[in-house]
């Protein structure tokens, strides 16, 4: 099923995470793009800076951050800039700008200098069907050193290696690390609830936050389960996961328990336990080609879709604990507080896919007076953010690698 979903929902990734897409084909956006001055504008004030650039066509781009000296740079695949950075009059927060080819064959980059911390609080781009011109509208916001420094990462031509690229690649797809990002709950199931705080809203301000750190690596295509206060059903969530073809399935929360009892991250992951009666309730439902990839489980019995998911259980288990361990070193890495036992085994329904590494991350507990203080500061969540993506990149790498080895 993924297999034939998948080129659809790809295009859909790209779009979101705004590698955009027309109605082009792939030789036209594989073409080179030209910068449209008379299209493209520059401005700023106290509260930030809005670049509009316009474009002769949709590229695929991207967007990141980098540190000594602090940068906003955007790579575009790939565009003609000719002198238009010279021409610009650039707002006091933008000290420098160069535009050129970047080091990543069919790629080219613009790079701007920074005179304070600033970081993108909206990335889109906009197509126009009539005349095929493209807009992309970046606003750049004051953050702290601590939330910048935070967001940093290696350009993608140092931070990529070929095993992170290539990592689940398949057929009509670019090589992307998929991520699904589940927000906790939400609509009329607020989850946790302390004071006038909810952990549906808190849980979807940070996986927001998440993604969009995530698309600014240029390295991996990211959706959330839920973009809204609406709710999800459990067992659709999954399902949305393998519908996009996700390489890994995180789902977000901040649970309360009794005062006391628990604080800081824990991650988990399903229980063996939990395996036997996530396998017995998913092999009683209709539609069971939808449980394992390129399997059709219709008409048989449940004992031979128990032992297929079992089996697919086999490689996904060991696969989602080690990335439940590499989310338990970098979080601790980054001096962040952890549980005493920070790794644990549960039957949460959202772990039950048999073909996707899970993991279920409690940031904190909103119980815990510091924990929910700590979900609500901006500059801590981006801290954390930033040891999750770091986790994703190492887990990608060892698994590719792992991969490789077992195809020898």
């Amino acid at each position: 099923m993924r297999a034939v979903l998948r080129p659809f929902y790809a295009a859909c990734l790209l779009f979101l995470s705004g590698l955009a897409v027309s109605a082009q084909t792939g030789a036209d956006l594989a073409a080179l793009a030209r910068l449209l001055p008379e299209a493209s504008h520059v401005s700023g004030d106290e509260q930030g800076v809005t670049l509009d650039i316009g474009l002769s066509q949709p590229v695929p781009y991207r967007v990141f951050s980098l540190a000594d000296p602090d940068r906003i740079v955007i790579d575009f695949r790939e565009v003609a800039f000719g002198d238009w950075t010279e021409m610009v009059d650039w707002p006091a927060a933008i000290t420098a700008a160069a535009a050129g080819p970047a080091r990543m064959a069919g790629w080219s980059r613009l790079v701007l200098d920074l005179a304070r911390p600033l970081q993108p609080q909206t990335v889109e781009m906009t197509s126009d069907p009539q005349s095929g011109q493209a807009r992309v509208t970046l606003r750049l916001v004051p953050v702290s050193a601590t939330r910048f420094a935070a967001a940093t990462v290696a350009p993608p031509e140092a931070q990529a290696p070929q095993a992170v690229l290539q990592m689940g690649a398949r057929p009509q797809d670019d090589g992307r690390l998929v991520v699904a990002i589940d927000p906790g709950h939400g609509g009329v199931d607020p989850g946790a609830v302390r004071g006038r705080y909810t952990e549906a809203d808190l849980v979807l301000t940070f996986s927001r936050e998440l993604r969009d750190a995530l698309r600014r690596t240029g390295l991996v295509d990211v959706v959330l389960t839920r973009e809204a206060d609406v709710f999800v059903p459990l067992p659709a969530r999954v399902t949305m996961a393998r519908a996009v073809g996700a390489d890994l399935f995180i789902s977000v929360h901040a649970d309360a328990l009794a005062e006391g009892r628990a604080r800081g991250a824990t991650v988990y992951t399903l229980s063996d336990t939990a395996s036997d009666a996530a396998a017995a309730a998913l092999a009683e439902q209709h539609d069971r080609a939808d449980l394992l990839q390129g399997i059709d489980l219709h008409g048989a019995d449940d004992v031979v879709a128990g032992v297929l998911m079992d089996l697919a259980r086999v490689d996904t288990a060991p696969r989602s604990t080690a990335f439940a361990a590499a989310l338990v070193d970098k979080i601790g890495a980054a001096d962040l507080r952890l549980h005493r036992r920070p790794m644990g085994e549960a039957g949460f329904t959202v772990l039950r896919a048999a073909d996707i590494p899970s993991v279920l991350l409690e940031i904190g507990f909103m119980s815990d007076e510091a924990d929910l203080r700590n979900i609500r500061d901006p500059d801590w969540r981006a801290v954390m953010q930033s040891a999750i993506i770091a986790a994703i990149m190492e887990w990608a790498a060892a698994d590719a690698a792992r991969m490789s080895l077992l195809r020898q």
